[in-house]
């Protein structure tokens, strides 16, 4: 088990784990350590004998807070973190059994797809280097292909004449190749015919990938014959060839297991908005569509069941299930009780200060003041935030969020865009040089935002 969900998080102590969620998140102290001991716990728990370790379930979490302070970023970069299989979706998309709409069984489908994926990706860099390899080799034998008399030119003997005239010219080739300078040279390559779109069928378990294609089935149907010839560069050739080597050196079966695996002890779900589907219909005559309803056919994924996917059957005792939601209506004793035991750890997440507006746009690796700098920093503009410029931009964005609706940190998106509205429109045509931008700029450019009460056409 171990082996199939390696990950370089395992190495990770949970003050480890906060301090690299503190280089893109500011704030939000409690659920960082929340979800660092939560991840920490699964590595303990694959150290443990089976018949233990079978018996510890996940501590699902459930953040509480406001929209815009760090909840679904949290989670992202904890599962990118660890190169876990992570999946964000909205609770309130799913739809009781019997009606039309999602079913709770299609987020393993989905998360067992990104976990494929990620496998995938691992392999294909593992073999990239043997990939590019033979592929060099199968470009170079159109290039140059070997003598009539001999199927391999390394069969050919070593003190003929033609096979060292051969080798010679082969490796002038190799050399021209790897500098690029026969990029644009055009050669003809055996291309796959494009293969049918896969069937989809609906069933009881949703919709399902039939995983054998028509194409494959009856290669003569809608003019499907295989393979044809078509000519392209040498690059395009290449890039081409070197796709399907990585596919043909890659097992599926191989892949499908350790994706399995992955997702069944690394997997991660993130249920964006479960307040929506908390609470019962108003006077409370029984299960309402989409609320009590999803919760019930959400709780066996949750409490742990097999679902079957196009890859495998997949158990889910061990996802990491993280609820989210703002409780601003409904609050979390509103969910049916066999769902609240469900989410035993309980984080608050603070709203967000001017204090804290002014480090996320200073400090993460991702800050917007960083962003923007990179942007035009194409265009050869070096822009300049002064401190005053940022604190006016968190002043503001404090402002509009208490005046309007609250929606965290994405405010700062609203006012960094007015205030840079301009100069990005115009940094294609200036020379290159420094822009300088203060707080009076700021206020010039976002007053008209704040003093209109109308902000709808602003806000994100």
């Amino acid at each position: 088990m171990a082996d199939a969900v390696t990950s370089k998080g395992d190495e990770l102590t949970p003050r480890q784990i906060v301090r690299e969620l503190d280089r893109f998140i500011i704030g939000q102290d409690k659920a960082k350590k929340a979800v660092s001991i939560a991840l920490r716990n699964r590595y303990r728990r694959q150290k443990l004998p089976t018949d233990i370790a079978d018996d510890i379930i996940p501590k699902n979490i459930l953040m509480i807070g406001p929209t815009g302070v760090g909840k679904t970023e949290i989670a992202r970069r904890l599962a990118k973190l660890t190169r876990s299989p992570f999946l964000k979706v909205e609770a309130s998309k799913f739809t009781e059994v019997g009606y039309v709409g999602r079913d709770v069984e299609s987020l393993v489908r989905d998360l067992v797809r990104i976990a494929v994926d990620l496998v995938k990706a691992e392999k294909m860099a593992e073999n990239g280097e043997k990939a590019r390899r033979n592929t060099e080799e199968k470009v170079l034998a159109i290039l140059l292909p070997p003598p009539k008399n001999t199927k391999n030119p390394a069969d050919l003997a070593e003190n003929d004449n033609e096979t060292e005239s051969f080798a010679a010219s082969r490796e002038k080739l190799r050399k021209l190749l790897r500098d690029g300078k026969l990029n644009d040279r055009v050669i003809e390559v055996e291309v796959k015919a494009n293969p049918f779109t896969p069937l989809e069928i609906f069933s009881a378990s949703g919709v399902e990938e039939i995983g054998i294609q028509i194409s494959e089935m009856m290669p003569n149907l809608l003019g499907s014959r295989g393979s044809k010839k078509r000519k392209m560069t040498l690059e395009e050739a290449f890039n081409y060839m070197l796709q399907e080597e990585q596919n043909r050196l890659l097992d599926m079966d191989q892949v499908a297991k350790i994706a399995i695996a992955r997702t069944e002890q690394m997997g991660i779900v993130f249920l964006d908005e479960i307040d929506k589907i908390a609470g019962r219909e108003s006077g409370g005559h029984g299960p309402m569509v989409s609320r009590e309803g999803v919760q019930r056919d959400l709780l066996p994924i949750i409490e742990g069941t097999t679902v079957n996917t196009k890859y495998g059957m997949v158990k889910t005792d061990h996802v990491l299930f993280i609820g989210a939601g703002a409780f601003h209506v409904a609050k979390p004793a509103d969910m049916i009780p066999e769902l609240q035991g469900r989410f035993p750890i309980r984080v608050e997440l603070e709203s967000l200060s001017r204090v804290d507006f002014v480090r996320i746009l200073t400090e993460p690796q991702n800050a917007l003041v960083k962003q923007y700098q990179n942007l035009l920093g194409t265009e050869g503009l070096e822009i300049d935030f002064t401190p005053d410029a940022v604190e006016e931009i968190a002043t503001m964005a404090v402002e509009l969020n208490s005046r309007s609706e609250n929606i965290g940190a994405r405010r700062l998106h609203t006012i960094m865009e007015k205030v840079m509205e301009d100069i990005s429109y115009e940094a294609s045509d200036l020379e290159h040089g420094q822009v300088r931008i203060d707080s009076e700029y700021v206020r010039r450019k976002v007053q008209s935002i704040i003093q209109d009460s109308d902000l709808s056409k602003y806000i994100l």
